[in-house]
């Protein structure tokens, strides 16, 4: 027998008023079960700031693989093309994690991060140089799509005139497949996305370059137990993680700076705040609604819910950003406020590797925005604004500008 949802998550109309359905299930239910989006899967939906933190600190008993909650019997199975996508770090647990992250993070400390910091600027320049003279452009496929894409792409050594694919190939990738036709597509662009990838590591694997894909191949030959799978996941993780979240993040933020003119006013004027604005953007409207979804590993209790063990939790981050039990007056954008301990990274094992690179990235692509074109605005209503109906992320499907 069908459960209904008491709470719709998965249409338009509930992208568009997202934060205040999540104040009501914050309010009311902030541990809550309910069917997924496929009407079946019964999911444990947390809201709550203090219950979402403890579910991304505590990787004991909220875990990343099925096969460490739930019988052998009762896991699935992923296809060979499904497991190359998946078998990246994000969704290992423990030991597994830890070796994965520990060979991509010396790419994304702080320090070599900030090195990045002029060749960012400089294509931010070049992005507007494109555009300037039109008086309007696609501020999503002209602008925020293509800055953290070269910078992945640069740092990963895939070739220039490779990288409009990517656009195509992760938003495929982010999107659900809930029938046949939508499940073929997907299967047919991810075909073509490792085809490419298998070609782009034999070339590398010829002719190593100085780029973090040279790297990666290179601690495979060194028998640190990186497989074939391992590594093409890592390569999807790092080019769709790598530049899909801070795409919709620099978008999201202008939104919110034109719904709170104040503040834009006081970021042209001081753009040294925008550091600190940054991390208000990333509470007020990150673009990434809900970490990866967790595995009870063992009966618990959160909140006042009991959760058996093989339960299957989703926290909303989205949500808690918003708990006005954390943040004052949480409806308000404040690109000033100091104490801002958003979860939009998430928190422990899992805290997001490229933190550093999407904070630098917001940074630099914004300040220059509202520099060189101060007076830009939005070329439709609010109302007008349409989001994907990709589950985990608040992504607008464009965003029309003009000056």
């Amino acid at each position: 027998m069908a459960v209904e949802r008491k709470y719709e998550l998965y249409t338009h109309e509930a992208k568009a008023s997202a934060y205040e359905l999540f104040a009501k299930m914050r309010q009311d239910d902030p541990v809550h079960c309910q069917p997924g989006i496929d009407g079946k899967t019964m999911i444990w939906f947390v809201t709550s700031y203090d219950e979402v933190e403890q579910v991304l600190r505590d990787d004991k008993h909220f875990v990343r693989e099925a096969k460490n909650a739930l019988p052998p019997d009762q896991v699935y199975q992923p296809d060979p093309l499904e497991a190359m996508m998946s078998n990246h770090m994000l969704n290992k647990d423990w030991d597994d994690h830890r070796r994965l992250r520990t060979l991509v993070s010396q790419a994304f400390t702080p320090r070599r991060v900030q090195m990045l910091r002029p060749r960012i600027q400089e294509i931010a320049n070049e992005l507007l140089d494109g555009v300037v003279g039109q008086g309007q452009m696609d501020l999503i496929a002209d602008y925020s799509f293509h800055l953290p894409t070269i910078v992945i792409a640069e740092m990963l050594g895939i070739p220039v005139a490779d990288r409009g694919k990517f656009k195509v190939w992760s938003q495929a990738a982010l999107m659900p497949t809930l029938d046949d036709d939508s499940l073929a597509e997907f299967m047919a662009h991810m075909q073509e996305f490792m085809t490419y990838l298998r070609n782009l590591f034999d070339e590398r694997r010829e002719t190593p370059g100085d780029d973090l894909l040279s790297a990666l191949l290179q601690a495979e030959a060194d028998g640190d137990s990186l497989s074939e799978m391992e590594l093409f996941s890592m390569l999807v993780l790092l080019i769709i993680a790598g530049h899909e979240t801070t795409v919709s993040l620099i978008a999201n933020a202008m939104v919110a700076l034109w719904q709170h003119p104040d503040q834009l006013e006081l970021l042209k004027k001081e753009p040294a705040r925008m550091k600190t604005a940054v991390e208000e953007f990333l509470r007020y409207d990150n673009s990434v609604e809900r970490a990866f979804n967790r595995w009870v590993a063992e009966d618990m209790t959160l909140g006042d819910q009991f959760l058996p063990k093989g339960s299957l939790v989703i926290p909303i981050v989205a949500a808690a950003n918003h708990d006005p039990e954390t943040f004052a007056d949480p409806e308000r954008l404040d690109v000033t406020r100091e104490t801002n301990n958003h979860l939009s990274f998430g928190k422990g094992a899992h805290y997001c590797l490229g933190a550093p690179l999407a904070r630098l990235e917001t940074e630099i692509a914004l300040n220059t925005l509202l520099e060189r074109l101060p007076n830009i605005q939005m070329s439709i209503p609010f109302s007008e604004l349409r989001w994907r109906l990709s589950p985990g992320f608040r992504t607008l499907e464009t965003l029309p500008v003009q000056w």
